[in-house]
């Protein structure tokens, strides 16, 4: 039976197939019924995909034309859909679901990330400006959302620091579909590869993973995604570990399967900046539904993820002997690493998985629309 509720979704920011946003959120409530709206800003046009009908606003060059003229293009097409609740994927789109508060209309705010300390680590702003920038932000943030009818956060940390503001804040985690990447476990296509699958950059470990290479003579790395610094890129590719990169750039969905599928390991060894020691990245819980060991960040969290699933192995991320030593101990003891591959997969079948997050999103929606939370 049809929901008569209307939902959008609405970033000035992020691709129409962004795997929270869309694949996740947006899919998992049309297919409960809902009439879900997706409003995107990047000049690809109007589509309907998987119950969910997509409306661009058209792309806007540079970051200043993003937030003035995309935001104003967002706020317009979303007061035309006319919706019973705007859910709001970036933090620049804030002033807008005031301005939709304003109009009777209930808002989510979905932090991605935590976006004060997101903003200390930015490497382009000295240190006693990303100081004061990141107080402002968190002032305004606070002040924004502390009006919003509700905060879905991608982590606990991110939902207990909202907690604080408003009552109705909520984590729904970026676990993996199990459908997605729901291998057999099989290590017969598999090669003498590791894998990294994510965005590029010095922060994300990419100059340790590949100089790491260089002690591993034999072994190649499977990179899928794109650098995010021109001069990061000729560095790196300026290193000797690079003649064993298969270089891959930016993969839809089913080739990141297939990438999983062909790996023996999987890479995440993220820096230990303050915007990753709370965070869950996504890329490693895939890798664990792949039925791959791990070699990721011995940051405690996700070394206590790792540890109690017995699914791989952490290391400093900032010594590539250590990253190299890791990946070898593992191609070294192929039954340990099927083994660990085998536990990963298991975890998060049991624990870590978008499934057991859709039930709470849609709990979310529910309360939202058929009771006053506040």
């Amino acid at each position: 039976m049809k929901n008569k509720f209307k939902i959008a979704h609405l970033t000035s920011a992020h691709p129409r197939f962004d795997t929270r946003i869309f694949t996740k959120e947006a899919v998992s409530l049309a297919k409960s019924g809902y009439e879900v709206a997706l409003v995107v800003a990047d000049s690809l046009g109007d589509e309907v995909k998987e119950g969910v009908f997509i409306y661009d606003v058209g792309k806007c060059g540079g970051r200043f034309c993003r937030v003035t003229k995309s935001v104003n293009a967002v706020f317009k097409k979303a007061l035309e859909l006319n919706c019973d609740i705007y859910h709001l994927h970036d933090p620049e789109l804030m002033p807008i679901g005031l301005k939709l508060k304003k109009l009777g209309k209930k808002v989510i705010f979905d932090a991605h990330e935590d976006l004060p300390l997101q903003i200390l680590s930015k490497p382009y702003l000295n240190k006693p400006v990303l100081k004061i920038l990141s107080i402002l932000v968190k002032w305004y943030e606070n002040y924004a959302c502390s009006r919003f009818d509700a905060v879905i956060c991608a982590t606990d940390f991110i939902k207990d620091k909202f907690l604080k503001v408003n009552p109705n804040s909520f984590s729904v985690k970026n676990y993996p579909l199990i459908s997605e990447f729901n291998s057999s476990c099989s290590w017969e296509k598999k090669q003498n590869e590791v894998c990294y699958i994510g965005s590029i950059s010095e922060v994300r470990g990419i100059k340790e993973i590949v100089k790491a290479l260089e002690f591993l003579p034999n072994v190649r790395l499977n990179l899928a995604g794109k650098f995010n610094d021109k001069e990061l890129e000729k560095e790196v590719k300026s290193y000797k570990g690079w003649q064993q990169v298969n270089e891959l750039g930016f993969l839809n969905r089913k080739q990141i399967a297939t990438v999983l599928e062909r790996s023996k390991i999987g890479l995440v060894t993220l820096h230990p900046i303050p915007n990753y020691i709370d965070a869950l990245p996504t890329k490693m819980f895939e890798y664990m539904l792949s039925c791959i060991p791990v070699v990721s960040s011995d940051i405690e969290l996700w070394k206590n993820i790792i540890d109690s699933a017995n699914c791989g192995v952490a290391v400093n991320p900032k010594e590539p002997k250590e990253i190299a030593k890791a990946i070898e101990y593992l191609l070294e003891n192929k039954e340990l690493a099927q083994k660990m591959g085998k536990n990963g997969k298991e975890a998060v079948l049991k624990h870590y998985n978008w499934e057991a997050e859709e039930k709470k999103l849609l709990e979310i929606y529910k309360k939202l629309l058929t009771q006053n939370l506040h």
